[in-house]
């Protein structure tokens, strides 16, 4: 489970960076991410980092809870996440739920994603 919560972690420090090719490493091609009503894909969520649409300022996690069967493995996240989208400042409080896929080539990759904010 180690191998996992590291990749949650490079994750965390990806979207800081902004680091693309980083996240797209770690995004399956089939992502799907969903947050309300909003659905994207890797290559939305690529894009806006990328062209800087989206700027993450800080992570910060509270609580990171990691369960790992065999290829499969899921993450739970809760933290403070603020940034910028489209210019606009934005500070929220977060749970993700993040599910995962191991293979020999890429290692820990995400498929799915859901997110809610956290009151």
């Amino acid at each position: 489970m180690e191998d996992l919560r590291d990749a949650e972690r490079r994750l965390q420090a990806a979207q800081l960076a902004g680091d693309v090719e980083a996240l797209d490493r770690l995004l399956d091609d089939r992502l799907i991410f969903t947050f309300g009503a909003n659905v994207q894909t890797k290559a939305d969520d690529l894009e806006l980092h990328r062209t800087r649409t989206q700027v993450v300022t800080k992570v910060a996690e509270e609580e990171l809870t990691v369960l790992a069967e065999g290829r499969t493995g899921v993450t739970w996240f809760l933290g403070t996440v603020e940034g910028t989208v489209s210019g606009t400042p934005f500070s929220a409080r977060m749970r993700y739920t993040r599910t995962w896929l191991h293979d020999e080539t890429h290692g820990w990759r995400i498929i799915a994603v859901h997110a809610s904010t956290a009151d």
